[in-house]
C-alpha cells in the first residue's frame, strides 16, 4: 500500500489530492487556507496512511525560480517536520491550466471552477507523478 498526497501550493490556498492505496488513481481531495495547510496535511497523512508526499514547484514559464518557490520550500519544510515524511518536488507548470481546461470541458460554472481549481491542479500533478513511476 502506497498512498501518495499531492500538494499544489499557492499564496492564499493549498490544493490537495490523494491517490488510492494502490497508487493508481489521483483524486482531488481538498482546498485549505495556507495558514491551516500544515495541520490539515498532518491530519490527512495520519488518517489516510499516506507514505509519500509530493509538492508542486511553482517555477516560472522558463524554469526560473521566484518568491513562490521560496514559499513552497518553506511549506515543504514545515510539512516534512510535521509528518516525518520527506516532501518530493515536482514541476507544476501548466497544472492549473490543465485543471481549468478540464473543468471548462466539464461545463462547470466560473464560481465552481474557482473553488475547485487548486485541488484539481493537485490531482493533475499527482496523475503526472503516478504515471512517471
Amino acid at each position: 500500500m502506497n498512498r501518495v498526497l499531492a500538494i499544489d501550493p499557492g499564496s492564499v490556498r493549498v490544493g490537495l489530492a490523494i491517490s488510492d492505496p494502490l497508487g493508481i488513481t489521483a483524486n482531488p481531495l481538498d482546498v485549505v487556507p495556507i495558514g491551516d495547510a500544515v495541520d490539515r496535511i498532518a491530519e490527512i497523512v495520519t488518517d489516510k496512511e499516506v507514505t509519500e508526499i509530493i509538492m508542486g514547484m511553482p517555477l516560472g514559464l522558463h524554469g526560473e525560480e521566484g518568491d513562490s518557490v521560496d514559499k513552497a520550500r518553506q511549506l515543504a519544510s514545515e510539512v516534512g517536520a510535521a509528518t516525518g515524511i520527506e516532501v518530493i518536488f515536482r514541476d507544476e507548470r501548466f497544472t492549473t491550466r490543465v485543471a481549468e481546461r478540464s473543468m471548462l470541458d466539464a461545463g462547470l460554472r466560473r464560481r465552481d471552477r474557482r473553488r475547485r481549481v487548486d485541488k484539481v491542479a493537485a490531482s493533475v500533478l499527482l496523475r503526472d507523478y503516478l504515471d512517471s513511476r
